[in-house]
């Protein structure tokens, strides 16, 4: 199947996420509307204090931005297979001459295209107009931030996949998705910066793959890394999305010849 054909239906996504303008709008109002929350919460907790453990409030502040941000672009379909399984559409699915898992990935990214222009820039004009977010500490930083993102993007995609596969067996996976985001919006720094968690917990948080989501960009943005750490932390970005994409794989292989269809 040729790449057209996948950069077709990443436009149709792209498009039709652009006629739901109320919707749009709403979402950049909820996101906007959750970064002044969280700053104001922590501009409260610093009070007149420049800094805490080191951590000054201009970082907690782009963490905010940049995590919030990306979170509005990082926003992968969960209910893309399971949704074609509940109503038996994927029985159909299966015999288009493309693959399906190309397809997902193509209109996930129409979307996160959409959401990067329509709902990330405005919300980042905003705080940069608003708030005391910091720059990036230079050029090349700005250009490692923007690969680690797009590999961010890629883990919690490859999770959501994984995720989704187990839809095979227990054709309801509305709990897993919940547990799932819960997960990724905790642990990941998007909800509370990493710096403030305990060390134990961020000593164990190096061996999953959720501080690769936003953390990981953000320390580069930052500059907090040296040239070798933010080459070994992308590593281990595509490391994680290598071995999360192959366990997903493999429970597509076999979901396949147990597939039950509830439906159509």
């Amino acid at each position: 199947m040729k790449l057209g054909a996948y950069i077709a239906y990443a436009k149709k996504t792209f498009l039709g996420k652009s006629a739901y303008r109320f919707d749009h709008l709403m979402s950049i109002l909820s996101t906007v509307l959750q970064f002044f929350i969280f700053y104001e919460i922590y501009r409260a907790l610093y009070g007149t204090g420049s800094s805490v453990d080191g951590v000054t409030m201009s970082m907690v502040t782009t963490n905010f931005v940049l995590s919030l941000g990306l979170s509005a672009i990082f926003t992968p379909n969960d209910y893309f297979l399971p949704g074609r399984i509940w109503d038996g559409s994927i029985s159909t699915e299966l015999l288009r001459p493309m693959s399906f898992k190309g397809r997902m990935i193509a209109e996930n990214v129409g979307e996160s295209f959409f959401n990067l222009i329509f709902k990330f820039v405005p919300v980042l004009l905003i705080a940069i107009f608003t708030t005391g977010m910091e720059k990036p500490a230079g050029v090349g930083n700005m250009i490692l931030f923007i690969f680690s993102a797009v590999l961010g993007y890629g883990v919690l995609f490859s999770i959501s996949f994984l995720v989704q596969m187990t839809a095979f067996w227990l054709i309801n996976i509305w709990s897993l998705i919940t547990i799932k985001d819960v997960f990724v919006n905790v642990l990941s720094g998007k909800m509370i910066p990493l710096w403030f968690m305990p060390v134990w917990m961020t000593g164990f948080l190096k061996f999953t793959p959720f501080e690769s989501i936003y953390f990981t960009p953000v320390q580069i943005y930052l500059g907090q890394l040296g040239a070798k750490e933010m080459l070994f932390k992308c590593l281990v970005q595509i490391i994680w999305i290598v071995v999360i994409y192959f366990l997903g794989n493999v429970l597509w292989n076999k979901g396949q010849k147990k597939l039950v269809v509830q439906g159509g």
